[in-house]
């Protein structure tokens, strides 16, 4: 199987043949874990016996096929990242695997970009994988509550409970640990949220801003939206199609753009931006003092580099909505070649390798489009 359109129509006996000659299910089974708390064996083994206790769910059957596929890939890729990750503590002689979920949650964007799988279906496996281990943990935090209708703007909480009751019971414990009782309370504070399977509906747009950001002092307050402007963030690879699409849906905006910017100085893709970066704060300051709606376009595929824009924005009131481009992979690589300086395509599979797609959280507004 080499393309998603194989991995619709296989069976799980079929896709689970095709994963285990794969180089990351093969780095797997050669990794092993703690033995008091994964006493089945291998990271391997652990996930074989994830998959059928995924299919041995009471909903299971009632799960349309696109979804039983997305939590047999949740499955395939949720420990995938433990043998780049995995440690012996020196002290305790246990055996680790600190943010395995990161590192599975990349793996699986990039092994599904691969096959071509669609953008909406790869980021909902990609962030099952990232926040699989968050359930377990929910009654420890200081606001359970607060957790929950976070994770309902970053996956679907209905399926991340199934899985991680399937992810339990995948595992041969020695030692005691959290049991089931934690994760069926975990899905009750979800339901009780109204954001079990559906994203927590706030106030407005504002009200899920600010929260995002950790600046709502109560889910009960309804912030005035009053903005002095709009922002439209663009993020994409190079070559996405991030002027095509604002020259389709907002060709009145004026644009400050890093690559336009890159050209007036004379600085190479891969030269120091420093004045680059400089100079595009300047030029958003001017639209933004003036109170005018525009445009910002550069790649902003990791989320530390859109927050401190999104901050800059945010500082002068605007709201700010963001829309991620990425159509198929191949289609990224044709464009990019067509384009009058292209980006060397070494620099585009290490943005890729490496990308942070934005969430629901971090901007008034947000959209990926395929």
């Amino acid at each position: 199987m080499t393309t998603w359109a194989d991995i619709e129509k296989a069976s799980v006996a079929e896709l689970l043949a095709w994963a285990e000659g794969e180089p990351w299910a093969r780095a797997m089974a050669a990794c092993g874990q703690d033995a008091l708390w994964h006493a089945e064996g291998d990271v391997w083994t652990h996930t074989l016996l994830v998959v059928g206790e995924l299919q041995r769910l009471p909903e299971w059957p009632g799960f349309d096929a696109v979804t039983q596929k997305t939590l047999l890939f949740t499955a395939l890729f949720h420990d995938a990242g433990k043998p780049a990750t995995t440690v012996v503590d020196p002290e305790s002689g246990r055996t680790r695997s600190p943010k395995h979920a990161v590192i599975g949650a990349e793996l699986a964007r990039n092994v599904l970009r691969e096959l071509g799988c669609g953008l909406t279906q790869r980021e909902a496996i990609a962030n099952l994988v990232r926040y699989h281990g968050r359930p377990p943990f929910l009654l420890e935090k200081p606001d359970p509550a607060r957790e929950v209708i976070e994770l309902s703007w970053l996956t679907d909480t209905r399926l991340l409970y199934a899985f991680a009751l399937a992810d339990h019971r995948g595992r041969r414990a020695a030692e005691a640990a959290r049991g089931e009782d934690d994760l069926h309370l975990g899905r009750i504070v979800a339901d009780e949220n109204g954001c079990l399977g559906r994203p927590y509906e706030f106030a407005n747009d504002h009200a899920r801003f600010l929260f995002g950001r950790g600046e709502l002092s109560s889910l009960c307050y309804t912030p005035r939206e009053e903005y002095r402007c709009t922002v439209t963030v663009m993020a994409g690879l190079p070559g996405s199609g991030k002027d095509t699409w604002l020259a389709r849906h907002r060709p009145e905006l004026p644009v400050v753009s890093l690559d336009d910017l890159r050209g007036e100085l004379a600085v190479g893709p891969t030269d120091d931006q420093g004045r680059v970066i400089q100079l595009a704060r300047e030029r958003c300051r001017e639209h933004l003092r003036a109170g005018r709606d525009f445009a910002f376009n550069a790649t902003n595929t990791f989320r530390p580099t859109r927050q401190r824009w999104v901050d800059l924005f945010a500082e002068y009131g605007a709201r700010v909505e963001v829309r991620y481009v990425e159509p198929a992979w191949p289609v990224i690589l044709r464009q990019n070649a067509a384009r009058p300086s292209p980006v060397p395509r070494v620099v585009i599979e290490r943005l890729a390798g490496r990308l942070e797609p934005p969430t629901g959280l971090e901007a008034h507004a947000v959209e990926l489009v395929g």
